[in-house]
């Protein structure tokens, strides 16, 4: 049982690779555009592991790279250049198929196909991914009555391509600025942003500006949550004021502003030590007394979205499976977090309390 890893040697792939290859899951394929890179890594992770040259832009290389295979793994972006091409030679191969990334775009794309009679999984990182999967672990018996605060983000480095995914993740294929899930629906205009302010685990002075992903109202919708309310957490407002600018100026090309986008995290970086967090509380509605909370943070999120890709991979080897599905529809929550917990790039905290109102 082969695991074909496309763009493995990235920052997300190299990290999926190591945590599959320590647990000697099954033999790996590296590949990825430069033979040396997969080669080295190759060379790292030892005589289960084999490097191949593969070629986003050449159908042939990519069906080469997946035929034989038990599961894809694909980690290469950025996902707009992707979007199907790796899913459709996994189909073509009979592999099962997990993306790091795809989002609702790639998520339609495949269920406007005829049924796979493999998995396919796609937002099996951290977000979206994780994002969904923490908040799932902290749901009662009433969730009508309750409500889901989540605050994401922090100090951490931007790579070229997940700047170009980040520049492009605008619309409602993405998410709603501004916005709560309540009564059943998207509320947009019911959320303010947050500037110069305190919160636990992010810190001081720090920015918190709402946005309403189209996963979190997804997980809302699905479970009838009474109230979700997200938030995405700056240290400075280098990176909103690049994103705002940049779709404002170059709204039909804004991957143009990738370099400087990186370079805004970057500076941010030379403020304050990397962290990223994931804070997620349950509240009860009527009273708003906070119920749990998760609290997951890492110095790299890009190796966390391994981690994740590492586990989604896992769980399509050992439990099969077919249909199309997100990350969080896919795996369990409660082994998800369980897994987190016990890896040692991650500082994890649960609590449950009785606090006063919010």
């Amino acid at each position: 049982m082969t695991i074909a890893i496309l763009g493995g040697y990235g920052a997300v792939g190299a990290a999926a690779a190591r945590r599959l290859a320590a647990r000697a899951a099954s033999p790996l394929r590296i590949g990825g555009r430069t033979l040396r890179s997969a080669a080295a890594l190759c060379e790292e992770l030892g005589d289960g592991a084999t490097a191949h040259t593969v070629d986003l832009s050449d159908s042939a290389s990519v069906a080469a790279f997946c035929a034989g295979s038990t599961v894809v793994l694909n980690c290469a972006g950025p996902s707009y250049r992707v979007l199907d091409t790796v899913a459709l030679a996994a189909r073509e191969a009979g592999a099962h198929y997990v993306d790091v990334a795809g989002d609702l775009p790639l998520l339609r794309r495949l269920r406007a196909l005829p049924p796979s009679d493999r998995l396919e999984v796609v937002s099996a990182g951290v977000m979206p991914g994780l994002t969904a999967i923490l908040p799932l672990t902290l749901l009662g018996d009433d969730p009508a009555t309750t409500r889901i605060d989540l605050h994401v983000g922090g100090p951490v480095r931007i790579t070229p391509a997940s700047a170009q995914d980040i520049l492009l993740a605008t619309g409602p294929d993405f998410g709603t600025p501004s916005a709560t899930w309540r009564d059943g629906r998207v509320a947009p205009g019911t959320a303010t942003a947050r500037w110069h302010t305190t919160l636990p685990h992010f810190g001081p002075d720090v920015h918190a500006l709402p946005y309403l992903t189209t996963e979190t109202a997804d997980i809302a919708r699905h479970h009838g949550l009474g109230e979700v309310r997200q938030h995405s957490v700056y240290v400075s407002e280098r990176i909103p004021t690049t994103l705002a600018t940049a779709w404002a100026d170059s709204p039909d090309d804004p991957t143009s502003w990738a370099g400087e986008l990186a370079a805004a995290a970057t500076a941010d970086l030379a403020q304050h030590r990397p962290s990223y967090t994931i804070l997620a509380e349950r509240r009860d509605i009527p009273s708003g007394r906070l119920v749990g909370q998760r609290l997951l943070q890492a110095d790299d999120p890009y190796r966390l979205s391994g981690l994740v890709a590492a586990l989604t991979a896992e769980a399509a080897l050992a439990h099969g499976g077919s249909g199309t599905w997100p990350a969080w529809r896919f795996l369990d929550a409660h082994e998800t977090w369980s897994a987190l917990t016990s890896d040692p790039q991650c500082r994890t905290e649960v609590r449950a309390t009785s606090a006063a109102p919010l």
